[in-house]
Order: structure tokens, then C-alpha cells, then sequence
């Protein structure tokens, strides 16, 4: 199966995935306590207790990992939250960038304070999912931080205005496929490297004082080893989704983590963008989202997309699954 979205809970449409299927997965899902996208118990980020957001998101990549290759990888996009407390309801709130959408804001609440938790303090949501993944059986290999050069202002005058997010790179297994000259990038002036004869330079060392002893080699690259700051500008994108992927920031996922034809995998494919880029880098996709309203942001982004199906509808027309294997 190949170039599909399935429509539904991911907890659910991730099982119409053929197991080992997928290369790599490239996704952000939705943050903790930042919207209600009208979908009650099924949607993630409205639980009561971050813990809860975790303990739901290390089931959907206990599900993801099932349907990557044995080299496969996860790149997974995440954001922070602060905790405020209102006397009786405790909600967390994101200093993630905000647009408008035509969905309600929404807070979880519940009828205490989240234990362990004071006010204004930073919860960590990255790092708490990092490392529960790790616990859950993923290899984390790496953090990488999306630096954002256009971050949304910020009405605070005791912290740093937030600029970055974390973008994990995990594993299924110890050896995994990376393809790291595929996002080498361009040197920056020269560096230092090696050492040769302090007078290999054809100058006369009458005294022989230097000799024996070395000194560093100037080297020039044109390319080197991508490092783990990225720097992506947020683009707006004029649908009503609310976060939508900068194409530049999947790029080098998809790059480093497959090869042509390979599928890339996304269980909350929101707006298209992962598909949108794996199609234009050679690779087919598969996703699932739950929102059908999205549906059309999707076409908009990927002309030749099919329907969304739902998962029931694929296990029944035996045929027509047939045209995506």
C-alpha cells in the first residue's frame, strides 16, 4: 500500500499498514493543551495530565515502529508548554506561534493542580516524550533544534522569547539507514585539521631548532557534516490549518532517512506537507489523519492525491485496496 491517507484515530487507521512497510516517519503530533479540534475523546493534546499526552503518544509509536523497516527511523516534532493554575482549574498553555483557524482555542482542565507542577513552570513535554520513547524500546539518537528566526512575539519580561523547537531522531533498531551526504551542507570558511612537518613549508631550518615537531594543517572543505541547529523560517500557510510543517524543515528528514521510492509515513498528516514533500523527492507516502475537514488542504497541497479512506472501507473492497499495493 502506497500514497493513502487514512481517515480516523491513528490509534486505529495505523493497523491498515502493512508491518516493516515504511522507511522512515516524519511527524509532528498535535501539543499538549493547545487546541480543541472538535473531535471529544479522540483527539491527542487534550488530556488532563501531560502524562497522559505521553502515555498516548508512545502507543502511537509503539504502533509506528511496528510498521517502519527494521532500519527505519522516526523524526519527530515536538513543542514545549508552561503551566499556568486558575483557583480550581488547572490548564497548561503553549508558547507555541498562534494563527487564526476556524477551530476553538482550547485548555484541558481538571478540578486540581497537575501534581509536581508550579506556576508558570516550563513542563518539558520534549524531553518527557524523548525519553519514554527510549524507555518504550526506541534507540534516541539524537536532538536537533529547530531554531526560528521569526518567532511569534511574546508578552513576557521574565524569560527569553521562545525561538526553537526539538526535533528528535530516533531509531528502531541499533543500525538504521542514514544517509548523511544526502543533507551535507556548505562549509563555512576553513578549519584546522591534521598536522604535517613545521618545515615542510620549503623554508630553511638552519638551526634545526623545529625539528621533529609539527603544526596544524590549514584544510578547506566545500561540504561538511549537517550540524544539529536548523535554521527554518515559519511560512504561513494560507489554509485554515494551525501548524503547519515548513517543507524545508522535512526535507532533511526524508533525505537522510530513505531513499527514492521508499514511503515515508505520517499519523498526523494534517494539511499534506509530508506528503507534498515525499512526493516531490521521489518517495510515496502514507498517513492517516482524523480531521476530514482537512481533506481538502490536503488535495490543495497534493493535486493528485486520492480520498481519504477509512479503514473499514479499504478492509471491505478487497479490489480497490488491490490498486494501492
Amino acid at each position: 500500500m502506497k500514497n493513502v491517507i487514512l481517515y480516523g484515530d491513528c490509534r486505529e487507521t495505523l493497523d491498515g499498514f502493512l508491518p516493516n512497510s515504511a522507511r522512515t516517519c516524519v511527524t509532528s503530533p498535535p501539543y499538549y493543551g493547545l487546541r480543541d479540534y472538535g473531535k471529544e475523546d479522540k483527539q491527542i493534546g487534550k488530556e488532563d495530565t501531560p502524562e497522559k499526552y505521553i502515555e498516548n503518544l508512545v502507543g502511537i509509536f509503539r504502533k509506528v515502529r511496528d510498521v517502519l523497516t527494521d532500519d527505519g527511523t522516526l523524526w519527530l516534532n515536538i513543542g514545549d508548554s508552561y503551566y499556568n493554575y486558575i483557583t480550581g482549574k488547572a490548564y497548561p498553555k503553549q508558547t507555541v506561534s498562534k494563527t487564526k483557524q476556524d477551530l476553538p482555542d482550547y485548555t484541558p482542565k481538571g478540578s486540581n493542580k497537575l501534581e509536581g507542577l508550579k506556576e508558570k513552570d516550563l513542563i518539558g513535554i520534549p524531553w518527557m516524550l524523548a525519553f519514554a520513547l527510549r524507555a518504550d524500546g526506541w534507540y534516541l539518537r539524537q536532538d536537533i533544534i529547530w531554531h526560528k528566526p521569526n518567532p511569534m512575539p511574546e508578552s513576557v519580561k521574565d524569560r527569553c522569547t521562545k525561538a526553537h523547537e526539538y526535533i528528535f531522531l530516533l531509531s528502531k533498531n541499533k543500525k538504521y539507514y542514514y544517509d548523511h551526504e544526502s543533507i551535507q551542507e556548505k562549509a563555512v570558511g576553513e578549519r584546522w585539521g591534521g598536522n604535517k612537518p613545521i618545515n615542510m613549508d620549503n623554508t630553511k631550518d638552519t638551526n634545526n631548532q623545529f625539528s621533529g615537531l609539527t603544526r596544524p594543517r590549514k584544510m578547506i572543505y566545500e561540504n561538511r557534516n549537517k550540524r544539529s541547529v536548523w535554521k527554518v523560517t515559519n511560512r504561513p500557510y494560507k489554509g485554515s490549518h494551525f501548524a503547519v510543517f515548513p517543507p524545508e524543515l522535512i526535507t532533511p528528514c526524508i533525505l537522510a532517512g530513505s531513499e527514492k521510492n521508499d514511503i515515508i509515513l505520517d499519523p498526523f498528516m494534517g494539511s499534506g506537507t509530508t506528503a507534498m514533500v515525499a512526493k516531490s523527492l521521489g518517495r510515496y507516502y502514507l498517513g492517516c489523519e482524523l480531521h476530514e475537514q482537512y481533506e481538502y488542504l490536503i488535495h490543495q497541497r497534493v493535486p493528485t492525491a486520492l480520498p481519504l479512506f477509512q479503514l473499514d472501507t479499504l478492509k471491505e473492497n478487497v479490489k480497490q485496496m488491490e490498486l494501492f499495493l
